[in-house]
This record gives C-alpha cells, structure tokens and sequence, in this order.
C-alpha cells in the first residue's frame, strides 16, 4: 500500500510539474508575441492565456472585408509575426476559429454565417501554412458562427466585438494523453 501511495504520489508530481512546464511556456509565448506586435497592431489583437491555453483573437476589420474571407492585406504583417511565434514552439497544436455576429451574409458562395466563419478560419489555415510555413498537420480550422459571442449582438459595437477570428495555441494532446497513461496501472485484484 506504502509503495502504491509512493507511486501515485510520483505519479501526481510529473502531472504537476508538467503543468506548470506548460504554464510558464504559454507565458513566454504570450510574452513575446505581445513584444513582437505594434502598438497599432494591438489595437485588433487580443492575446491572453486563458485555462491553460493561450488565445489569440484577431478583429475582423484587420483581416477582411465586410462579408468576405479573402485576407486583406494589412493583415500581414501581424500574421508573419504570429506564425514565427507559432514556428517557434514547434511542440503545440494551432486551432484557427472563425466567429461572426447575428447579421445575415448574403455573398454568392456562402450560405449563412456559419459558412462564414468556416471560410474565415480556413483562410488563415492556408495563409498559415502556405505564407508563413507553419506545419499543417499542426493546424485544424473551425468555424463557430454566431454561436459563440462575446458581446451582445444588439449594438454595433458589441457585433464588432464578435466578428472575431481566435487563434488558440494548445498543448500537444498526445503528449498530454502519454503522460497521462504512464499513470499507475489499476490493480484488478483490488476493485470489487
């Protein structure tokens, strides 16, 4: 019993210390990719770690037209400087989510507003991958749509704050999942 305590214990200490690992890599991150930003560029872009996670929202003015999906080109640089931040911590996983506020898009090829934010996401996938090198099997784009607001949708101010695209810079899963099963192996002998 002694030594299945010991174990467990171990076991809750490597959990520990890899969160905090993992804390303290997402601080760094957040730090400089705040550094590398512009003051201008900070106006459209919010960055914060939030359970774990770092979130990298981006406004929606900064990267597209109203109603459109193509990345404008004042987005760029701002892109460039997030992708060597994502280039440099090779070990975590980039999703890309697109959101949108309440008002209908009525563009030819897209839907609705989930269709949007889908393409939305996508487009800053592929400019990702195929401007700034990042590794696409490190990237998933999502599309959210009005689903998931930040604002009320009753202003335009609170719509703008909706229009958003995250990027959310995560831990590696398998990692975590590997850790995770070096864990103590249940005894069949003693569950009843």
């Amino acid at each position: 019993l002694v030594d299945q305590v010991s174990s467990s214990n171990k076991y809750i200490q490597e959990l520990m210390a890899s969160k905090t690992s993992s804390d303290s890599l997402n601080m760094a991150l957040t730090n400089d990719l705040t550094k590398s930003l512009s003051g201008a560029e900070l106006q459209d872009v919010d960055v914060k770690v939030l359970k774990s996670v770092v979130y990298i929202s981006l406004a929606d003015n900064m990267l597209y037209q109203r109603g459109s999906y193509n990345i404008s080109d004042e987005a760029g640089d701002a892109l460039a400087k997030i992708a060597k931040i994502i280039n440099d911590y090779k070990s975590y996983d980039v999703l890309v989510e697109g959101n949108t506020d309440t008002l209908f898009v009525s563009e030819p090829n897209i839907r609705d507003n989930w269709d949007l934010s889908a393409l939305r996401a996508s487009s800053v996938v592929q400019a990702l991958q195929n401007s700034y090198g990042v590794d696409p099997q490190r990237l998933t784009a999502a599309g959210r749509g009005q689903y998931n607001p930040v604002a009320s949708n009753d202003t335009p101010e609170g719509r703008a704050l909706n229009r958003r695209t995250e990027i959310i810079i995560t831990p590696n899963l398998n990692q975590f999942m590997d850790l995770i099963g070096k864990g103590q192996p249940s005894n069949p002998a003693n569950t009843q």
